[in-house]
């Protein structure tokens, strides 16, 4: 059974920075391809950046140049160092597969808050 353990959110500054982190299980981890995804309240979850196996990454515009993910094979976790954070980028984070065996589960999130 795949599953996802968001951590790391909290509530800081606008121009501040956190870290989330993203411990999955039930699969082979280094070989899947992974994404951040992030719902604020009343709108779509939507996806923020991915990453693949062997490191490739992309990211939504909203984000390009503040945020970078990563991920730690050895270790089954992604991480997802957010900086220059802005008020709306307040959400609940979650991370997952992007497709395959267990691509449909969700963690309970994180949630991250900026303040203006």
């Amino acid at each position: 059974q795949v599953q996802f353990v968001e951590s790391g959110g909290g509530l800081v500054q606008a121009g501040g920075s956190l870290r989330l982190s993203c411990a999955a299980s039930g699969s082979t981890f280094s070989g899947r391809p992974m994404g951040w995804y992030r719902q604020a309240p009343g709108k779509q979850r939507d996806i923020v950046a991915q990453i693949t196996s062997g490191g490739i990454t992309n990211y939504a515009d909203s984000v390009q140049g503040r945020f970078t993910i990563s991920r730690d094979n050895a270790k089954n976790i992604a991480y997802l160092q957010m900086n220059s954070l802005k008020p709306e980028d307040s959400a609940v984070y979650y991370c997952k597969y992007l497709f395959g065996p267990g691509a449909n589960s969700w963690g309970q999130g994180t949630h991250v808050t900026v303040s203006s």
